[in-house]
């Protein structure tokens, strides 16, 4: 993983943390509440949706740390990574400054044909 991508999942990871909390703290606050006349049915609805938000919370948070690199990805495996990377978009710069030069020349091509036309239809005496 690039260094981008791993501080936004870290970023994300935070962020994930954060909500959990909230949820928690919500729900502590949401829970302590006494139950007033027929609000108990209330109260149970309110304690499911929590537990519903913190365990897809908690799943949320396992899949973040799941996708950050292992311990194992040692400096000469990154070293070795971006070697790799380097090489590719050595090999893409070389196909797009070819595309870019191709495109040049077409446009030369294009505009020679335009001008071509263009002082055809200004001579008279011109004729196809």
């Amino acid at each position: 993983l690039g260094l981008n991508r791993m501080a936004d999942r870290v970023t994300q990871l935070q962020d994930s943390v954060n909500e959990l909390a909230e949820h928690f703290c919500n729900s502590v606050g949401v829970l302590q509440m006494p139950p007033q006349g027929g609000e108990q049915a209330t109260a149970s609805e309110n304690a499911k949706l929590f537990a519903s938000l913190i365990a897809r919370k908690a799943k949320d948070i396992d899949a973040l740390i799941n996708s950050l690199p292992s311990a194992d990805c040692s400096p000469e495996i990154q070293a070795d990574s971006l070697q790799l990377l380097e090489k590719q978009n050595h090999a893409m710069s070389a196909k797009l400054e070819k595309a870019v030069e191709n495109g040049e020349r077409l446009l030369k091509e294009i505009r020679h044909a335009l001008r071509v036309i263009a002082e055809s239809q200004l001579d008279p005496n011109f004729s196809v």
